[in-house]
């Protein structure tokens, strides 16, 4: 746990190593920041760090944000990964509801959106009840976890966390799912304005930050967890 003195003379924490890393990418602080580990007296700079030392004896300028390098970042393939754990395990609460829907019916309501031609089906009503329990279920365990951990299951198993941009702390309920998931989640759902929200808040990953538009709307970066 590590204690900086912020440009205003301020000083913050006690922070984890993560948390440094993280306003090193907001620009909040440098290599040359000084610093001490919880428990001294004495200050550094945060280059002279075990934790930081790597880049400080490369000589490696201060990251700012924006930089695609940082090392603290998530990659692109290992979000992909998380989201794909997370789409999986829904699909795992919907085997109930699929077991007894069949390709015709799926077909039909298409069509037409008449839900009749699933309640009619043998064994619907339970297995949509089921259904729906597991995903209710799921999605409490999901809100808890990002509230909590800034983590869904996917995330936690690999290995990624969703902080707060500006500082690295917590990103919390509001944040991490009500502005990142929820309002993400309505907006895609408006005619022609969803779509197109939805293919740009994909192609964000490319940018240089790694930030989905959703993570701009929320204030969030995801980032490597311990």
């Amino acid at each position: 746990m590590y204690t900086i003195i912020g440009g205003d003379g301020k000083e913050y924490g006690p922070v984890t190593a993560d948390q440094v890393r993280i306003w090193i990418a907001a620009g909040r602080a440098n290599l040359e920041t000084q610093a001490r580990y919880l428990g001294k007296d004495d200050w550094k700079r945060l280059g002279d760090f075990q934790d930081f030392g790597g880049a400080a004896e490369a000589g490696a300028p201060p990251v700012i944000a924006g930089d695609g390098q940082d090392a603290a970042r998530a990659s692109r393939l290992s979000r992909l990964a998380a989201m794909l754990v997370d789409s999986f395990i829904v699909c795992l609460c919907l085997i109930p509801f699929y077991s007894v829907v069949t390709r015709d019916a799926l077909m039909s309501w298409a069509s037409d959106r008449d839900w009749s031609v699933f309640t009619s089906l043998p064994g619907f009503i339970p297995a949509a009840i089921l259904a729906g329990l597991a995903c209710a279920a799921l999605s409490i365990v999901q809100i808890v976890l990002l509230s909590m951990w800034g983590q869904t299951i996917g995330k936690k198993l690999c290995g990624v966390r969703i902080v707060r941009f500006a500082d690295g702390s917590q990103a919390g309920f509001v944040r991490a799912w009500l502005l990142r998931s929820l309002v993400v989640s309505i907006i895609a759902q408006i005619p022609i304005l969803g779509p197109v929200f939805a293919v740009a808040d994909i192609c964000f990953i490319f940018r240089s930050d790694r930030r989905c538009l959703h993570d701009h709307i929320a204030g969030t970066v995801v980032v490597k967890a311990n």
